[in-house]
């Protein structure tokens, strides 16, 4: 039967083995949030926001917050070429079915690119991709966009809400303002911060 003595630098090693496991599983940053909804009031940095689903939420924004107004445009300027984003519903048949649309500036091209689950609505997915081509189709356009790793084909119907993002300021974050916000992070003071704030013009509901 082994030592006591000589089982102890197992031991040991094996406790500290664990203890750098936990240590490195408490150290995984909290994932971001994502929130949708309307400021109710704003106190300096800090946001007040009344969250879609109904919830209070205060966001503290980063001294360099990046403010985007989310602005209605039209189907016709989405072209070959053009870097969008594509709030949609799976269909049958692997199309995705546009429920809204936005288009990023060229600064922000390559922007969150791929395609993933999304929460607009249960279901729901996104596609940041590239357009390759822009077809008329019966019941709206039908686009091929293509991203690093794969393509999707995307139906538009007529009646899809279309927006683009614009320069803004915090002057447009006032009482009453729709907004979204992609990735607030919880701090270690546990306050949401966000250095990004995207801001729906003339009354507009962010769409996606």
């Amino acid at each position: 039967m082994p030592h006591i003595a000589s089982l102890m630098p197992r031991v040991l090693a094996t406790s500290l083995a664990f203890v750098s496991f936990a240590s490195i599983a408490w150290a995984q940053p909290a994932p971001p949030v994502r929130i949708r909804g309307t400021i109710e009031a704003v106190d300096g940095s800090v946001l007040a926001i009344k969250s879609r689903e109904g919830t209070d939420m205060k966001v503290r924004m980063t001294d360099n917050v990046a403010v985007f107004g989310v602005a209605k445009t039209a189907l016709s300027e989405i072209k070959e070429g053009s870097y969008i984003g594509v709030t949609a519903m799976p269909e049958p048949d692997g199309t995705q079915k546009a429920v809204a649309v936005h288009i990023f500036p060229e600064t922000q091209r390559g922007a969150a690119e791929g395609f993933r689950p999304w929460d607009q609505r249960p279901g729901s997915t996104m596609t940041n991709a590239t357009v390759a081509e822009t077809v008329k189709g019966t019941d709206g356009q039908n686009m091929l966009v293509k991203y690093k790793d794969g393509e999707k084909k995307v139906m538009v119907p007529p009646d899809t809400p279309i927006v683009t993002f614009v320069a803004g300021d915090k002057s447009e974050l006032k009482p009453g303002a729709k907004i979204i916000i992609f990735g607030a992070v919880k701090k270690d003071d546990g306050m949401l911060e966000a250095n990004r704030v995207n801001v729906g013009r003339d009354g507009i509901t962010p769409p996606m």
